[in-house]
């Protein structure tokens, strides 16, 4: 049952949920290994679901390009990936790790921290070889060139001959 239904969304429960969960090769609630069919979902597909719902993004279109506009606050280059997947499914993701330090203890934990993740279905017209992503104050922008449009088709004459 989610935490969220009962107001318990604290940093403290969500130390404890972090303290609960099954490594990524695990499977739900039966905890059989080989994923079995009907054991539900697993934990790995629960944390990228997670990920996605808590990642919000503005997606703009332009007049000659698409624009994916992520917070990522705290985040620096080599913790941010930006794939294409299948071809046509932009996929942003990044993962937030916490400071662990020896001689200090946490008085309160409010920041997220874990994996973070967005999945896009580019359109036809998105130019796949055209992409870049830039990452400033903590906004990672991705913009996506658009193909030009296809040049209309001209009407083919024919020479109508006498017989």
């Amino acid at each position: 049952m989610d935490a969220r239904m009962f107001g318990l969304e604290t940093p403290l429960m969500a130390a404890l949920q972090h303290l609960l969960d099954v490594p990524d090769g695990d499977a739900g609630a039966g905890g059989d290994k080989a994923g079995a069919a009907g054991s539900g979902p697993t934990r790995t597909y629960v944390r990228d679901a997670r990920a996605m719902a808590a990642t919000p993004a503005d997606v703009k279109e332009l007049p000659g390009a698409y624009s994916f506009v992520v917070d990522m606050p705290g985040l620096g280059t080599g913790d941010i990936k930006v794939q294409v997947e299948d071809e046509r499914v932009l996929v942003i993701s990044g993962e937030r790790r916490r400071e662990e330090r020896e001689d200090a203890k946490y008085l309160r934990m409010e920041r997220r921290m874990g994996k973070f993740m967005r999945k896009f279905v580019l359109p036809d017209n998105a130019d796949m070889d055209k992409i870049s992503a830039v990452c400033k104050d903590g906004v990672l922008t991705v913009t996506v060139e658009k193909l030009p449009p296809p040049e209309p088709k001209k009407p083919k004459t024919i020479e109508v001959k006498i017989a």
